[in-house]
C-alpha cells in the first residue's frame, strides 16, 4: 500500500463510521423505548458516560498506533506487542489470530447491520413517495431485501476504487451529514423557544399530518373522521376549531398504565421541563441502560488504525485521528444533536409519542419545520425528506468506512495467511484488498437480508389488526406472518446487532489489554495512560457486555435476542479454533513462534 492520507483523510475516515447524522434518526425511537418508562430521561448523560468508556479505549488505540503503524489495527498490534518480548514472543502466533479473528465477529456483521438498517429507511422513504403502494410505517419486505443486495455490492465498488476514492466520498458525507444535524438542532432548538407554554402549538394527526388543533375523540377515546374521510375537529364555545395550546412543560412527570398491574400506574417521562433538565442525570440506572444502547452509535473510531499503511506520518496522525473523530462526531455532534431532540419534546410531541414512531426525528422534522415556513405542511414535509436523504448519504459514509475496516483486517490475516491468502492480494491499479471487499459485499448482503426476515420479532410482533391494515399486495404486505407466529422468534435485526456488539466489546477488551502488556517495561510507560485507563476501558466494556444478559432478568427486554447473540459468538469462536489448528496441520506451522525476528 501506498501512503497518500494526511490527518484530515485519516479523521474524515474514523468519523464517517461514527456517522450522528444517521444514528439519530435510525435509535432515538429505541432509546425512548428501552427501559421505558423512565430511561429515555438519561438518554443525553447514557451517551456521556458511553463516550468516557468509548475514550479509554481509543486512548489505547492511540498509544499502540504509536509505537505499530500498519494495516490490521489490533491483529497487527498483537502481535507486534508480543514479538516485542524476550519470552512472550512465542504466542504472537496465537495472540494475533484470537484478536484477529474476534474482530471479524464485529467488522463482518456489522455492514450487514448497517445494510439492514439503510433498507429499513429505503422501505420509510417509499411509504412517504408512494403511500398507496407502500407503508412508511412498516416497511416492504421485497423492496427491502432487494435493495440489501444493491446496497452492499454498491458501496462495496466505491471501496474496490481505492482509498482516495473512499476518502473523497466520505469527506463529501461528513460535511453534508454534520451541516445538516445542525440545521435540524437549531430549528429544533428555535421551536421549542418559540412555543414555551401556552402557546399554541403543533402536533401531527393518525396520518402523520401537521396540524394545530384538536381533534375530537369518540366515546373510545380516539379521533373519528367524518363522511368525507377527515379528521373531525373539536370546536370551541364559539364553534370555531379549538387552538393546540401547549401546556403542561412544568409537569413532565405523568402516569401510565402498569401493563402487569391493572391497577397500577408508572410515572412516565414525557418530556423535559427546560434545558437543564435535558443535561442533567436522573437515576443511575438509566444512565447505564442509555450508556449500553449508545455504544452501538458511538464505536468506529478504531477504525483508522487499519490505515496505517495508507497514511503518510501513521505514528504522528493515526493517534490524532483516533481521538479527534471520535472527539468531533461523539462530543460535539452527538451532543448537539441529542440536546435538540430532547429539548425539542413537548406537550403536542412528548417522548411517548416518539417512542412509538418509525422515525421520530422525520416527526420533529415535520413538525418544526412547518411552524418554521408559517403553517406550509408541504414545506414541512420537504424538510424531512431532505434531512432523509441526509441520513442515507450518512449511511453510505458509515458502510463503506466498516467495510474498507474490515476489509483491511481480512487483507492483513491473508497477507499473513491466517485466512486463504488469496485475501490478502492487493488490486494492480487501485491498491485496494478488492478480494477481502467483494467476499465482505457478500456478507454484508446476507446479514443484512437474514437482519430484515423477523424484524418485528419477538415482543416487537406486529398485532394482527395492523398486518391487516397494510397495503394489499406483493410489495407490502408480503412476508409478514401473523402476531402468534412472529412472537415465537426474536427480533432478527436485534440479533444481528448483539452478535457484532458482543465482537466490538470483545475486540476492545483485548485491545485495552494488549495496550497493558505492550507497555508493561517500555521506557515511555506511563501508569495513567497505559494502566489506569486501559484498565477502566476493560472493565466498562465487560459490564455492557453483561449487561446485555442481565437487564432480561430485571424486566428491561427479552432474552431470545441476546443469548441467540452470545451462541452465535460461541460458535463463531469454536469454528476459530478449529480452522485455526486445521490451517495449521496443512500449512506445516507451528502453533508456537520458535524464533523473532
Amino acid at each position: 500500500m501506498k501512503g497518500t492520507l494526511g490527518l484530515t483523510g485519516l479523521t474524515m475516515n474514523a468519523m464517517a463510521l461514527i456517522a450522528p447524522g444517521a444514528f439519530l434518526w435510525l435509535t432515538f425511537a429505541q432509546q425512548c423505548q428501552y427501559g421505558a418508562p423512565m430511561a429515555g430521561s438519561d438518554i443525553w448523560f447514557g451517551i456521556l458516560a458511553a463516550l468516557a468508556l468509548c475514550f479509554a479505549t481509543a486512548i489505547s488505540y492511540a498509544e499502540l498506533s504509536k509505537l505499530f503503524p500498519g494495516a490490521g489495527s489490533s491483529y497487527f498490534f498483537a502481535e507486534q506487542a508480543f514479538l516485542a518480548k524476550t519470552h512472550a514472543f512465542k504466542f504472537a502466533r496465537v495472540a494475533k489470530f484470537i484478536i484477529g479473528w474476534s474482530s471479524h465477529l464485529y467488522y463482518w456483521v456489522y455492514p450487514g447491520v448497517m445494510v439492514g438498517v439503510t433498507a429499513i429507511l429505503v422501505g420509510y422513504l417509499a411509504g412517504q413517495f408512494f403511500p398507496i403502494t407502500f407503508s412508511s410505517a412498516i416497511g416492504s419486505p421485497p423492496l427491502m431485501i432487494g435493495f440489501c443486495v444493491l446496497f452492499a455490492f454498491g458501496v462495496a465498488y466505491i471501496a474496490y476504487r481505492g482509498i482516495t476514492t473512499s476518502t473523497t466520498v466520505n469527506i463529501a458525507v461528513n460535511i453534508i451529514q454534520i451541516s445538516a444535524l445542525l440545521i435540524f438542532s437549531v430549528i429544533a432548538i428555535g421551536y421549542r423557544v418559540g412555543h414555551g407554554e401556552g402557546t399554541r402549538g403543533w402536533t401531527l394527526d393518525p396520518d402523520s399530518t401537521p396540524i394545530n388543533v384538536v381533534l375530537a375523540q369518540d366515546k373510545d377515546g380516539k379521533p373519528f373522521k367524518d363522511a368525507e374521510g377527515n379528521w373531525v375537529v373539536e370546536k370551541d364555545e364559539k364553534g370555531e376549531p379549538k387552538p393546540l395550546l401547549l401546556e403542561g412543560y412544568d409537569k413532565p412527570i405523568t402516569d401510565e398504565k402498569d401493563p402487569n398491574n391493572a391497577d397500577a400506574t408508572l410515572p412516565t417521562r414525557q418530556l423535559f421541563a427546560n434545558a437543564a433538565d435535558v443535561v442533567k442525570p436522573h437515576g443511575f440506572s438509566y444512565i447505564f441502560i442509555q450508556a449500553g444502547i449508545a455504544i452501538l452509535i458511538l464505536v468506529g473510531f478504531e477504525s483508522v488504525t487499519a490505515m496505517g499503511e495508507e497514511a503518510k506520518n501513521a505514528r504522528r496522525d493515526v493517534p490524532r485521528a483516533v481521538l479527534l473523530s471520535l472527539f468531533i462526531q461523539g462530543v460535539v455532534c452527538y451532543g448537539i444533536e441529542y440536546f435538540a431532540a430532547g429539548y425539542f419534546l413537548n406537550p403536542g410531541y412528548p417522548m411517548t409519542t416518539a417512542k412509538g414512531s418509525s422515525a421520530p426525528v422525520g416527526d420533529m422534522a415535520v413538525i418544526a419545520g412547518t411552524a418554521l415556513f408559517n403553517g406550509n405542511v408541504t414545506a414541512g414535509w420537504w424538510f424531512m425528506i431532505v434531512l432523509a436523504v441526509t441520513v442515507f448519504l450518512a449511511l453510505v459514509g458509515t458502510t463503506l468506512a466498516s467495510i474498507n475496516t474490515g476489509a483491511r483486517v481480512t487483507y492483513a490475516m491473508g497477507r499473513d495467511q491466517e485466512v486463504p491468502e488469496h485475501f490478502g492480494m492487493l488490486h494492480e491499479k487501485n491498491l485496494s484488498p478488492h478480494r477481502a471487499i467483494w467476499a465482505l459485499a457478500i456478507i454484508s448482503a446476507v446479514f443484512g437480508v437474514l437482519a430484515l426476515t423477523m424484524l418485528f420479532g419477538d415482543a416487537g410482533a406486529l398485532p394482527d389488526a395492523t398486518i391487516q391494515a397494510l397495503p394489499h399486495g406483493f410489495w407490502s404486505s408480503f412476508g409478514y406472518v401473523s402476531h402468534d407466529t412472529m412472537a415465537k422468534f426474536p427480533n432478527s435485526l436485534l440479533t444481528i446487532t448483539l452478535a457484532s456488539n458482543f465482537g466490538t466489546f470483545l475486540l476492545y477488551m483485548l485491545s485495552c489489554v494488549t495496550c497493558i502488556f505492550c507497555y508493561k517495561g517500555h521506557p515511555n510507560y506511563s501508569f495513567v495512560r497505559h494502566t489506569l485507563i486501559p484498565y477502566f476501558g476493560i472493565a466498562a466494556n465487560l459490564i455492557c457486555m453483561g449487561a446485555y444478559i442481565v437487564l432480561p432478568f430485571m424486566g428491561y427486554g427479552t432474552k431470545m435476542e441476546p443469548f441467540l447473540a452470545l451462541g452465535i459468538a460461541a460458535v463463531w469462536a469454536i469454528y476459530g479454533g478449529i480452522y485455526f489448528l486445521r490451517s495449521s496441520k496443512a500449512t506445516g506451522r507451528t502453533t508456537l513462534v520458535t524464533s523473532r525476528t
